[in-house]
C-alpha cells in the first residue's frame, strides 16, 4: 500500500468521526446548521438539495437533529448512478448539476455542495453549475478545494495538481496514489487526472459573487472555500 493510499483512508476516512476529515467536516458545517435553524424557525421545516452529495456525508449530523429539525434532504448524483430507496429524511434523485430543470426556482430553502464543483467540468459547467444550484434555493453552502493548497485532496499527493498534464498522466499510470488504483491505460489516466478540476479564491469569487466567502485553513494553509449565502 503507498503511503498516499494510507494518508487517504487517515485523512479521508469518512465512516470514522475521528479522522482528520471527518473532524473538518464536522467544524466547516456551522454556517450550514446555522441556516438551518433559521428556517426551521420560519417555517417549521427545512428542504435541503445536496448536490452530489451522499447519506454518509450526512452522518456528521445526528439523525435526531435532522429529525427535530423536519429537515428533508434530496440527494441529486449523476444519472446511472447506483442509488439506495429512499428512506427517513432522505430522498434520491438521478440528474446532473448542471441541469436541475426539473427543479423549480427557490424550490428548496438551502443548496449544499461539498467537494463538487471541482468534478463538473470545464469553466463553462461550472458557471451553469453555479447558476443552477443559485436559481432552485434560497440559500446556499458551497464547498471546494483550493488549487494552492499544496497537497492534492484526491490523490494525496503533494503538487500534483500543479504537474503538467502528461507528468500527471504518467504518475497515475505507475503509481497508486491517494483514492485510486493504478491506471490500466492511457484513457483510464486521463479520466482520472481530469477528473478533479481545482479552483483559485479569485476563480471561486467570481462563480459566486453574491456570496461571503469563507476560507476554510489547516495549519494556517488555506486549504478549502465556502461560499454562503442567506
Amino acid at each position: 500500500m503507498s503511503i498516499t493510499s494510507v494518508l487517504a483512508k487517515r485523512i479521508s476516512n469518512y465512516d470514522s468521526q475521528e479522522s482528520v476529515g471527518s473532524k473538518l467536516r464536522t467544524k466547516r458545517i456551522a454556517p450550514l446548521l446555522e441556516m438551518i435553524e433559521e428556517f426551521f424557525n420560519a417555517h417549521g421545516a427545512v428542504s435541503v438539495i445536496d448536490i452530489g452529495g451522499s447519506e454518509q456525508y450526512w452522518g456528521i449530523v445526528p439523525l435526531r437533529y435532522l429529525t427535530e429539525h423536519n429537515v428533508k434532504i434530496t440527494v441529486v448524483n449523476l444519472p446511472g448512478s447506483r442509488l439506495p430507496p429512499d428512506h427517513g429524511p432522505f430522498v434520491f434523485v438521478e440528474s446532473d448539476g448542471c441541469d436541475l430543470a426539473r427543479f423549480g426556482d427557490r424550490a428548496f430553502h438551502i443548496a449544499h455542495s461539498n467537494s463538487v464543483l471541482e468534478h463538473v467540468g470545464d469553466w463553462r459547467r461550472k458557471v451553469q453549475f453555479t447558476k443552477e444550484l443559485e436559481r432552485v434555493s434560497q440559500a446556499y453552502f458551497v464547498q471546494t478545494p483550493n488549487y494552492w493548497f499544496p497537497i492534492e485532496p484526491h490523490f494525496m499527493t503533494p503538487f500534483f495538481h500543479w504537474f503538467p498534464a502528461p507528468f500527471r498522466v504518467w504518475l497515475v499510470r505507475h503509481f497508486k496514489l491517494g483514492h485510486f488504483e493504478t491506471a490500466q491505460s492511457v484513457g483510464d489516466a486521463v479520466m482520472l487526472v481530469e477528473h478533479a478540476d481545482l479552483v483559485t479564491s479569485d476563480m471561486f469569487q467570481c462563480l459566486f459573487k453574491d456570496a461571503r466567502i469563507v476560507t476554510e485553513r489547516f495549519f494556517g494553509l488555506p486549504k478549502s472555500f465556502i461560499a454562503l449565502k442567506k
